[in-house]
């Protein structure tokens, strides 16, 4: 061992300080998240509007035959006035049942405004953005809600996130909170329950409390419909179209209010393989945003979202290095590979962000009724070694393609994810 700090030394120091600054940034949302928690024990939404407002719900739906009944049958389940309420399903481009699936529901549905959009390669085929353009240029309601295909929300879901978005002029659009349907079907699902809910409670409620931030998810959210005409639709190039739908919120002066009182049920992948296509696209497409919205960060007009462009920055590009570089030399180092003048207390500072990090996630669950049990804790304290390093290779393998794809000048593919 040289006297001095070499190269390797600075990277550690890098590495450490990244993933430290990462862990108090998410330890102060989730002091912001459970803030909100509590509030939201004291919500009482149940008292009816005089008047409601009309909502079109729009589901985006290719290919989606093993999964789109059971979708719309809850969407007409649904506790809202029925004369206020049209369903569009776009069948976008569909080769499978979906289409017949759909017509012996309208035909058991006859006083149900239900309307499906059929589109063909010409008409449709461009990813969930174009199906949620062609969906919302056929509307008629003052409020857009939207869910995915493989959705069941709860009775009340639509009416609280509009019952929450009439109460404030400033906000644009309202989201509702999302559990995994498929929960117990495997590991890897059980994985994902607990990042949902931990990303929800954390990184969501944190943001609305502490700083009046969200970024609307992929379903189960309103949004008013003069908005997304004043910004033209959705943006068929991002295939994160809720995260960019967000930042266009964002820079027309509305905010984004996280209501977990409104639950939908989706299912998530069961297999690593559609997983990581999911992630990894999510990833790209959340790049995508960033770069696009990266000037907002030295806007004085916009500089209430600076805190949302530098956290997913420095998740997408400060942390992911720091993770990545970390477990290479904690590798190297224990194969005697590589040797760093650093001294001492290198294990004990990973061994507290590892402690720090399952804290974080069993705070998150103990905010979610039935999750807050030894099993999910012990799930916790394995994800961190398994699931978390591949979100490690899957946010590689993304940031990657985003790069190829713009150097190349190629065009963004949206992939659908495998139903079961």
């Amino acid at each position: 061992m040289s006297n001095g700090l070499g190269f390797v030394d600075y990277l550690f120091l890098y590495c450490m300080i990244s993933i430290w600054v990462m862990l108090f940034v998410n330890i102060v949302l989730m002091i912001g998240g459970y803030l909100y928690y509590l509030k939201t024990l004291k919500m009482n939404l149940d008292e009816p509007l005089q008047e409601y407002p009309t909502v079109s719900v729009l589901v985006p739906a290719h290919n989606e035959e093993k999964v789109i009944g059971q979708t719309v049958n809850a969407l007409i389940a649904l506790d809202y006035p029925r004369d206020k309420l049209e369903i569009i399903v776009i069948n976008d481009n569909s080769s499978d049942r979906t289409g017949e699936i759909l017509a012996e529901i309208q035909r058991k549905n006859p006083g149900v405004n239900l309307i499906v959009l059929t589109t063909d390669k010409i008409t449709g085929g461009k990813g969930k953005s174009g199906a949620l353009n062609n969906g919302y240029l056929r509307s008629t309601g003052e409020l857009l809600a939207v869910y995915d295909a493989d959705n069941t929300p709860e009775r009340n879901a639509l009416k609280y996130l509009v019952h929450t978005l009439s109460r404030d002029d400033k906000l644009g659009a309202v989201i509702g909170k999302f559990r995994t349907r498929n929960k117990t079907k495997n590991m890897l699902t059980k994985f994902i329950n607990i990042e949902t809910l931990g990303f929800q409670w954390m990184v969501q409620a944190g943001r609305w409390q502490l700083f009046n931030l969200c970024t609307i998810p992929g379903t189960n959210f309103i949004v008013r419909k003069k908005l997304i005409e004043e910004m033209g639709g959705w943006d068929t190039k991002a295939i994160a179209e809720d995260t960019e739908i967000s930042f266009r919120l964002y820079r027309l002066g509305y905010k984004i209010q996280y209501m977990p009182l409104s639950v939908t049920w989706e299912q998530e992948p069961e297999t690593v393989k559609v997983w990581m296509k999911q992630r990894s696209r999510w990833v790209k497409g959340n790049v995508y945003v960033l770069v696009k919205n990266f000037k907002l960060m030295f806007s004085k007009e916009f500089r209430h979202v600076r805190f949302d462009l530098l956290y997913f920055s420095s998740v997408y590009f400060l942390f992911l290095s720091s993770a990545i570089i970390s477990d290479v030399i904690f590798i190297l180092g224990a194969c005697n590979l590589i040797t760093y003048n650093i001294a001492g207390n290198t294990v004990l500072l990973w061994i507290l962000a590892y402690l720090v990090f399952v804290l974080e996630m069993a705070i998150a669950l103990s905010m979610e009724k039935g999750e807050s049990n030894a099993k999910n804790i012990g799930l916790v304290a394995l994800m961190y070694f398994t699931y978390c390093q591949l979100w490690l290779i899957v946010a590689l393998k993304g940031v990657w393609q985003y790069i190829k794809d713009s150097v190349l000048g190629l065009e963004a593919k949206w992939y659908k994810t495998e139903r079961f």
